[in-house]
């Protein structure tokens, strides 16, 4: 009884080991065709036999032989390209020559569809050399055509493939594709104006119909006129408006507010009025967008920009460093706020016009597929303007200028007068403006006379001979000091002997004053004085290295009732 159960036992394993290797055989090639087509028991069953003219093998050769039977306007032998399995075969028979002239016009309509970028393969197999594309080598038996949008819903026209019994597969536009066509007809298809085009201007000429490439300059040229007009109205408007922040804004907004109603009157006659191919629709869509992006970014800025000069006067006024430092601090801020705003607007802008075209997709697969190389053009054509931005946060953060401040750079002094993006506005003392690189302004040293204080020691130095009397030329410079008003803390003004020689001294005079360019013209004053009063009151205290001995000695000075001398020489 134990041999026969285990032979038993031993046979059972046996035919449960064939049985489940047939089952893994199978099952691969079973779901091998379900991945490759649909399968279905008829097709078109109301169209009728299947004209010789129509190809249906590859997704690239159904829809080539689609386009050419409409254009053809041998819309019955179209039909048979439409997988029209949710209409009746009456229904077939009687609506599939209109929806194939529906669809073709919703094709040169639409979305630029490029026939040869359609897979040449039966299976429509991907076919990427470098391997990258995680889907290489795999068949497909549905692909999109065209995505497009109608009553605020999307739509995609989609190819399918599908075989009948032991048939060659084909492929065919699938049923819910077909019955979104009317839809998208209402939507894509002529408009009003188009019914009063003859039908010789229709037929096709290269990428364009006949009239299209009459009426394409015709219309941009309209379009063009009336930003014109619209640009002079605006303008015409700030004489209108009160001198101030009003007028300054709209007048710096002429040309934008010009594209954005440009762009929007555009779009609203192609919505209406007319409606172009593919190719030109295409083209006009995405440059409408990019206008009506750069438009409106463009007029918030100006209003930011209005409004940070609308303050800088109200507070500040004359940009220099005898502002409160509070004041300076504040704009410093606002330019950094500017900034921010600049990103913030740039950043939703390309956003904005990225999803409107709907590049998201394309463009994701493209940006994987070569991130080294965009990694290295990036890192070379944008180290500069990068360095740049980054620069200009750094100072934003650390402040180690602000707007007003005095700053010696390359030995000219200039005034801190605006911090951008990629670049610093300084303006020097002769109100030139001087334009810095970022980068190039942190990298080098610079002298901030601003950062804590506008007080400034000066100092004037003057050389005169071993006989000069110190202490009357010392209360010479206190008294003439005193009487300058950007001359500050009093108590602090001295007059010392430096230095001396075998035939001269050196006198050094010290001066507080409220700001550095105040303090210069103080300097300049004090030093005009104390030479006037040596000259006319103390010739003999010129070094007689620089008397000169002439037809008028210049070390006698000028004085009332004296005559001129002649002739002489140094003692």
């Amino acid at each position: 009884m134990k041999k026969k159960s285990a032979w038993r036992l031993w046979l059972v394993a046996a035919v449960v080991f064939i049985f489940s290797s047939l089952c893994m055989a199978q099952t691969p090639d079973d779901d091998s065709d379900e991945t490759r087509w649909f399968s279905v028991d008829s097709l078109n069953a109301g169209l009728g036999e299947v004209p010789k003219a129509v190809k249906r093998i590859t997704p690239r050769e159904a829809i080539r032989s689609f386009l050419t039977l409409t254009e053809n306007e041998d819309f019955a032998a179209a039909a048979h390209i439409l997988n029209l399995s949710e209409l009746s075969p009456a229904q077939q028979r009687e609506r599939g020559g209109q929806l194939a002239r529906q669809l073709a016009e919703v094709l040169k309509r639409g979305e630029w569809l490029k026939v040869s970028s359609l897979p040449g393969r039966q299976d429509a197999a991907i076919e990427d050399p470098t391997g990258q594309h995680p889907q290489t080598g795999e068949p497909r038996r549905n692909l999109k055509l065209a995505s497009l949008t109608a009553q605020g819903e999307t739509y995609d026209i989609r190819l399918g493939r599908y075989r009948v019994g032991e048939e060659a597969p084909v492929w065919l536009v699938m049923p819910d594709s077909v019955l979104s066509v009317p839809l998208l007809y209402e939507e894509y298809g002529p408009l009003m104006f188009e019914a009063y085009i003859p039908e010789r201007f229709k037929a096709s000429f290269g990428a364009l119909r006949i009239w299209e490439w009459i009426a394409i300059p015709v219309f941009l040229l309209l379009v063009g006129l009336m930003g014109w007009w619209v640009h002079h109205l605006v303008g015409v408007a700030t004489r209108w408006l009160p001198s101030g922040a009003p007028s300054i804004f709209v007048g710096r907004i002429k040309a934008p507010v010009a594209l954005v109603v440009m762009s929007l009157v555009t779009q609203a006659v192609l919505d209406y009025v007319v409606s172009f191919s593919a190719v030109a629709t295409t083209s006009f869509r995405v440059l409408l967008i990019v206008i009506l992006a750069w438009g409106g970014g463009t007029i918030a800025l100006r209003l930011v920009d209005t409004f940070m000069l609308q303050i800088t006067r109200r507070l500040i006024g004359q940009i220099d460093d005898t502002k409160p430092q509070d004041a300076r601090q504040f704009l410093t801020t606002l330019y950094a706020l500017r900034r921010i705003i600049i990103l913030i607007t740039v950043t939703a802008v390309s956003i904005y016009v990225l999803s409107q075209i709907q590049l998201f997709e394309t463009l994701g697969v493209t940006l994987l597929a070569s991130a080294s190389v965009l990694a290295v053009l990036v890192g070379i054509a944008g180290q500069t303007v990068l360095g740049n931005i980054l620069s200009s946060f750094q100072l934003s953060l650390a402040k180690p200028i602000r707007i007003g401040d005095l700053v010696v750079f390359e030995d000219q002094w200039c005034y801190v007068e605006g911090i951008f993006y990629t670049y610093i506005r300084l303006r020097v003392w002769n109100d030139r403006r001087l334009i810095v690189p970022v980068t190039y302004f942190v990298s080098r040293p610079f002298e901030n006379l601003s950062v804590k204080s506008t007080k400034e020691f000066r100092s004037l130095a003057l050389i005169l001979h071993l006989s000069a009397d110190i202490q009357c030329l010392r209360e010479k410079f206190l008294e003439y000091a005193q009487e300058e008003d950007n001359v500050i803390e009093h108590h602090k003004l001295s007059c010392y002997v430096t230095g001396q020689t075998e035939r001269a001294q050196t006198v050094v005079c010290y001066l507080m004053t409220s700001d550095p360019f105040a303090g210069w013209v103080a300097e300049m004053n004090v030093r005009e004085k104390l030479m006037a009063f040596i000259r006319d009151d103390h010739p003999e205290w010129w070094p007689r290295e620089v008397t000169t001995i002439s037809e008028h000695d210049v070390a006698l000075g000028e004085r009332p009732g004296r005559p001129p001398s002649y002739g002489g020489g140094a003692s």
